[in-house]
């Protein structure tokens, strides 16, 4: 019940841990594992009930074990796609609580050590969170497990004496999150669990006293010696670690501001067309103002077309005939462009014309001079 209750303690301190991990670390972006890098963890480890064999006159039985302390460090690969290779160094530490035997109740004390030698293959998985990857991977190599145990029966009546290191294949699975710290260029905190496994039978050298001097009961007080083997060696472990990465990906780019397309310059809503002296008549260049008038006119919003008609001051009589015959010219002049816009498509009832004579004039002159730019109709869209 104690490992049990250790157990679900750390599980709920590790949680918590990769809940504020995810917080605090929230803004850094995670990128692939690109190059060297370097880690190290530490946690709690907590063995399963192993089966131990005892040969030739010692009990067989099964040791329970406190929940311990495990510790890794490692060096590795990045691929820069998600895969990662790399060497490990692990320890673990626990200590024996209980022997559980049918054959005599007993109280137990020291503690089994273990240390290894492992190479992982690791992919870390891209979930479209900048803030975490989950990875998972397994590894294989050579551990070690060494022993010093006590086993005590009641009375005195049996004492055993586990010692001795002894080494075997080795394997592990891996699980685990990474959470970039937003900081550190290159570094991550991460929090895991591993299962680890060290292949058996793995004997250890076994001394006992006592009465009873061996499981058969047959020899009196005295002293014997033997194999302890461990049958399983399955561990459990929850580890918070750091990793380092010495070429981290760069950050990528922010993206592109848009393109905001300038706006297409307004169309025009005013156009001049002039006009030689004294005629009303449209020249090719005054015929290709009104077309684009005229195709304008169409894109843009209008309810009114006004055009205006204009001369200069000069005249072939003098005073008030003069500017008579200018005024005829002005109304002659608008009323050309009308009909030039009419045969370019415009509906003639968005048109109305006025001839303004000599008013108005674009660029001020004297009586009887002669301006080309005075000589005009203005076409408004309204």
């Amino acid at each position: 019940m104690m490992q049990r209750s250790v157990f679900r303690t750390w599980l709920a301190r590790a949680g918590l841990t990769a809940g504020v991990s995810m917080l605090v670390m929230g803004a850094a972006e995670a990128q692939p594992v690109r190059g060297l890098y370097v880690s190290g963890s530490g946690g709690a480890s907590f063995n399963q009930d192993q089966t131990v064999r005892l040969s030739p006159v010692f009990p067989s039985g099964r040791d329970h074990y406190q929940a311990g302390v495990t510790g890794l460090g490692s060096v590795g690969w990045g691929l820069g796609n998600g895969f990662r290779v790399e060497v490990e160094g692990n320890y673990r530490n626990n200590r024996l609580q209980q022997f559980k035997s049918s054959l005599f109740p007993s109280s137990v004390g020291g503690r089994q050590q273990s240390y290894g030698v492992m190479a992982n293959a690791l992919f870390d998985m891209d979930i479209g969170q900048s803030w975490v990857y989950p990875y998972f991977g397994a590894g294989v190599g050579y551990g070690w497990q060494s022993m010093n145990t006590y086993v005590h029966a009641p009375s005195g009546a049996f004492d055993q004496h586990v010692t001795g290191t002894a080494g075997n294949f080795a394997y592990q699975g891996i699980f685990g999150l990474s959470f970039p710290v937003p900081w550190v260029v290159g570094l991550s905190a991460t929090t895991e669990y591993r299962f680890y496994s060290l292949l058996g039978p793995n004997g250890h050298h076994a001394t006992a006293t006592g009465v009873y001097g061996g499981w058969d009961q047959k020899q009196a007080y005295g002293s014997s010696t033997g194999n302890r083997d461990t049958r399983t060696n399955f561990n459990h472990s929850l580890l918070l670690g750091l990793r380092y990465e010495f070429n981290p990906a760069p950050p990528p780019a922010p993206p592109a501001p848009a393109v905001i397309a300038a706006p297409a310059p307004a169309p025009t809503r005013t156009y001049l067309v002039f006009f030689d002296w004294d005629s009303a008549a449209l020249s090719e260049r005054a015929k290709s103002v009104v077309a684009e008038a005229a195709k304008n006119s169409t894109s843009t919003q209008v309810t009114h077309i006004e055009v205006s008609g204009y001369t200069d001051t000069s005249a072939a009589q003098p005073g008030a005939r003069g500017q008579a015959y200018n005024l005829g010219l002005s109304n002659r002049r608008a009323e050309s462009v009308k009909a030039e816009l009419i045969r370019d498509g415009v509906a003639a009832g968005l048109i109305s014309t006025q001839g303004f004579g000599e008013a108005h004039p674009l660029v001020p002159t004297g009586l009887n001079a002669r301006e080309p730019q005075n000589r005009r109709v203005e076409i408004d869209f309204k």
